[in-house]
């Protein structure tokens, strides 16, 4: 049994999200708001939290000068225009957040982002 190449454009979409993440980790925002169409939407309990990028980097700009994040994919399903991941994201000085995060990729950037679910991941007890 074989196991098909993924289709090309599944591949893209995926690499667009990984540069995403990887601005998003680094706390670039030029380079996280470049992986975005200009009229890309941010959207979060079926509302549009950000619509383009001027709106986009107010929504990250004091979150990325004021806070160590990050963000690592635990898992991604890809099909097409679609790349959607489960990713633990952290904090310093709080608990991780398990987030459901659906991106559609146009061409080479993100059109539209949203964030599906959010849930409280404790951190274990230490030993």
């Amino acid at each position: 049994m074989t196991t098909p190449a993924p289709e090309e454009g599944t591949d893209r979409a995926a690499q667009v999200v990984d540069a995403h993440l990887r601005a998003y980790d680094a706390r670039d925002l030029y380079a996280f708001e470049a992986c975005f169409t200009p009229t890309a939407e941010v959207w979060s309990g079926g509302s549009v939290l950000a619509s383009g990028r001027d709106e986009l980097r107010e929504l990250y700009a004091h979150q990325f000068a004021t806070l160590e994040i990050s963000a690592v994919v635990l898992s991604r399903a890809a099909v097409g225009d679609w790349v959607v991941d489960v990713e633990r994201l952290t904090c310093t000085g709080t608990d991780p957040i398990r987030a459901l995060v659906a991106y559609r990729v146009q061409g080479h950037l993100i059109d539209e982002m949203r964030l599906l679910a959010l849930t409280a991941e404790p951190l274990p007890p230490e030993h």
